[in-house]
């Protein structure tokens, strides 16, 4: 019989479509004296009875729902994994209100953000760009969400948060606050030192967060 926690992590691995181990042991062991050795037994426990999937070529290994399509080697993986650590920075932060992995807002050719989060009563928008775009593919990006705010069903428009180690020229005549950052840990981090100057809607990162 599956217990409490076995579902919390099945829906977990449902949402995030794939995690690692160690994010595992953290977000479902944290507080025990050894999660990861913990995490390890429900994990192999989980594996055997079928109710999970796991993939061996990474280093933690990372898992899968049962019903998980998802190539074992699939190059979508490292991107996964990628929005579960801004999930794990928001969590660790505080005041994380909500997170939704890849939402829709309509059908191919709508803005398809990696994530929707509210973070201390904030909403925001988060592309985790692993690969280099060029200005002109964010550029058209960002027009889609441009199409979504004219559209007027979500209001108030959350602002956009790009997140890459490259920082895209962006002309700022949105009518959204669009920002960037290297992960979201470095976006509070900036929040926190620019505190009190002029805002800066072309990247820099000057906003109020709900207390």
């Amino acid at each position: 019989m599956l217990t409490k926690r076995d579902r919390a992590i099945i829906r977990d691995l449902n949402k995030f479509r794939v995690m690692d181990r160690d994010s595992i042991a953290e977000l479902h062991f944290e507080g025990l004296k050894n999660p990861k050795g913990a995490a390890n037994n429900v994990l192999l426990r989980l594996l055997r009875d079928g109710h999970i999937q796991r993939a061996t070529a990474f280093v933690p290994y990372v898992y899968f729902g049962a019903e998980s399509t998802v190539k074992k080697n699939s190059a979508k993986i490292g991107h996964w994994l990628a929005i579960l650590e801004v999930y794990k920075d928001a969590r660790r932060a505080g005041r994380l209100e909500s997170f939704l992995v890849e939402p829709k807002y309509g059908g191919k050719g709508t803005v398809e953000p990696d994530a929707t989060m509210r973070y201390r009563k904030t909403e925001f928008f988060v592309e985790v760009q692993k690969t280099l775009y060029s200005d002109k593919q964010m550029k058209q990006k960002l027009d889609r969400y441009v199409d979504l705010y004219e559209a007027k069903v979500l209001q108030p428009f959350p602002h956009v948060l790009i997140l890459s180690a490259h920082r895209y020229a962006i002309d700022g005549s949105y009518p959204f606050k669009v920002f960037q950052a290297e992960s979201f840990t470095q976006f509070l981090q900036a929040l926190k030192g620019n505190a009190g100057k002029k805002p800066n809607h072309t990247g820099g990162i000057k906003i109020k967060i709900g207390q």
